[in-house]
Order: C-alpha cells, then structure tokens, then sequence
C-alpha cells in the first residue's frame, strides 16, 4: 500500500510540548530591576499572620539588620542604590509592602486595617528573619514607608535603633491640594498610563532609570488591597520618638511642602536631624538620589 510522503506520520507517544506560559509583564519589570542590585544579592519569602512577604536581602548576614520600607505603589526593588551604600556594613532587607505592588501577598482573611496591626506586621516579619527582639533594628522608609516606619518606631521603640524618614508623607503635614488633585485620576482609575503622567509631572520629567520607571508605571495597576491609612501623629507622640530621626525631604517635591514638613519635624521631635536635597522630587527618591543621600542615610544608621 502507497503513503503520501508528504504525510507525516501520527506518533501518539510523542505529544505535541505546550508552550511555555509568558511571564507578565510586572515580573519581567520586577526582574529587570532587581537585577541591578548588588551581587550578592538574595530573596526570600516570610510568612505573617497577614500574609507572605518578600524580601531582599543584601550585605553580610551577621551585620547589623536594617529595613527598607518602600512607598505606596513602589517595590522593594528601587531601594538598590541605598542597598549598595549600606551592604558593606549593614543587612539590609527591602520589604515589599503586604498589599501593594510587588510579591508580598496578602492574606484575605485577616488583611491590615489599622497601624496596629502594620505594628503586629512588622513583629512578625521581623521574628521570621530571625532577628531576635533583644537586637534593634534601623527603619528607614520613603513616603507611605515612611509613615509606616513612624508608626512603628512610636510604638515599638525598643526594637528600632535608628531612623530615617525619606520625604516623609502624612507624618508631618498633609499633602499638597495640587498634588491630590492630579493624582485623582490614578485614585479612581489606575491605570499604567496614568501612573507614568503623575510621576512624570511630579518629577519635572527628570530622567529616569527606564526599567524603574517601566516598573512604576505597570505598579500602579497592579491588584491591590484598600491600603492602611490614619491621622498624622500629634505633636505630643513625635515628642516621645526616642530612635534617633533623620528627616531627608525632596527640595523640588510636589506632594508637600518640604520646608513645612522641616519646620514641623524639628519642632515636634526631640534632636531630629533635617536636610533638604537639592534637585529631588518626592518620586526620584531613593532611585535617582542626589549623590552624597545613600551614604549620608549609611551614616546615620551607622551611628
């Protein structure tokens, strides 16, 4: 019997390989700038009573432990210049926030809700890094960071050896009624396209890391639960802040008013240290720092 050539023979054994799944963007974005991190660089996923949350680790691992909060729709990952100036002396760990962009993932059954429970959060965390309570910790944090590194070391003081609070929001002053009203539309609908305008009018069209800002922009839509928010502690509580504070603020910040923020922050806390950077906006923090801001927040945490 003939055979077409043409034909090729059916192997039932042999099935056809799927294709391999396409990675989100997102992922590709984190990947990109994680890359740019130091060598030496780890990860690590730790699990709360609120959810998994992942880590990036760098430096040697008995040095003394420091822990980066990002911003609110940020990542762990644009902490990478500051992770340099720190790796030699420090560990550092940059916590993607449970909830917001990035590869922490929330536990729907008990999300975070109010500051305590940001406090319960970061115990946790910290206990599963196995950083013992006897060992303080130095809490640095960048806008929405920030606030939740303030929270923490007004309620937990024994655990946070040093401070630093990098353009700090809602912790001082309010926002700017300018700054809320661009950033209304990113609120009611976010999406990548509109993430992008708002950072690209906050920060004057600065020149950017484009893989960061690629990651910035795909964040803004990222699946997110309802974030935690609260009141601005009074001037009675920042009077009782007992780590040592350095307060960085952005000179060209268009979420604030920088000066007004300084002016709050050394009468309200108690030996505050203050400066306002020259050329930064609130959103080129940390990634596009002005020089000399790495190594002033390594020194600072240094003591």
């Amino acid at each position: 019997m003939s055979r077409d050539p043409l034909t090729r023979p059916s192997h039932p054994l042999e099935p056809d390989t799927p294709p391999a799944p396409a990675v989100p963007p997102f992922d590709l974005a984190y990947d990109a700038v994680l890359a740019k991190w130091p060598p030496g660089t780890t990860t690590a996923t730790v699990p709360t009573p609120y959810g998994t949350t992942h880590v990036i680790g760098h430096g040697p691992a008995g040095a003394p432990p420091v822990l980066l909060l990002a911003g609110g729709g940020a990542t762990a990952t644009g902490w990478y210049g500051t992770a340099a100036a720190l790796g030699g002396t420090h560990r550092v760990h940059a916590v993607d926030l449970v909830g917001e962009a990035g590869r922490s993932v929330a536990d729907p059954r008990r999300p975070l809700r109010t500051a305590a429970d940001l406090v319960g959060w970061l115990d946790a965390l910290l206990h599963g890094l196995g950083i013992p309570d006897t060992r303080p910790v130095g809490l640095a944090g960048h806008s929405y960071g920030a606030w939740i590194a303030l929270q923490y070391a007004l309620a937990a003081p024994g655990r946070v050896d040093r401070l630093v609070l990098l353009d700090p929001t809602n912790c001082f002053t309010g926002f700017a009624p300018r700054f809320l009203l661009r950033a209304l539309p990113v609120l009611l609908r976010p999406t990548p396209a509109r993430g992008t305008a708002l950072l690209d009018w906050e920060t004057r069209g600065a020149t950017l890391d484009p893989d960061w800002r690629r990651l910035h922009g795909l964040a803004t839509a990222f699946p997110a639960v309802r974030p935690v928010n609260g009141p601005r502690p009074t001037g009675d509580r920042l009077g009782t802040l007992k780590p040592p504070a350095l307060v960085l603020l952005a000179a060209r910040t268009r979420v604030h008013d920088p000066y007004a923020v300084e002016r709050w922050a050394r009468a309200a806390v108690p030996g505050v240290e203050t400066a306002i950077l020259p050329d930064a906006t609130h959103f080129t923090l940390p990634v596009a720092a002005p020089p000399d801001t790495h190594a002033r927040i390594a020194r600072h945490l240094a003591g």
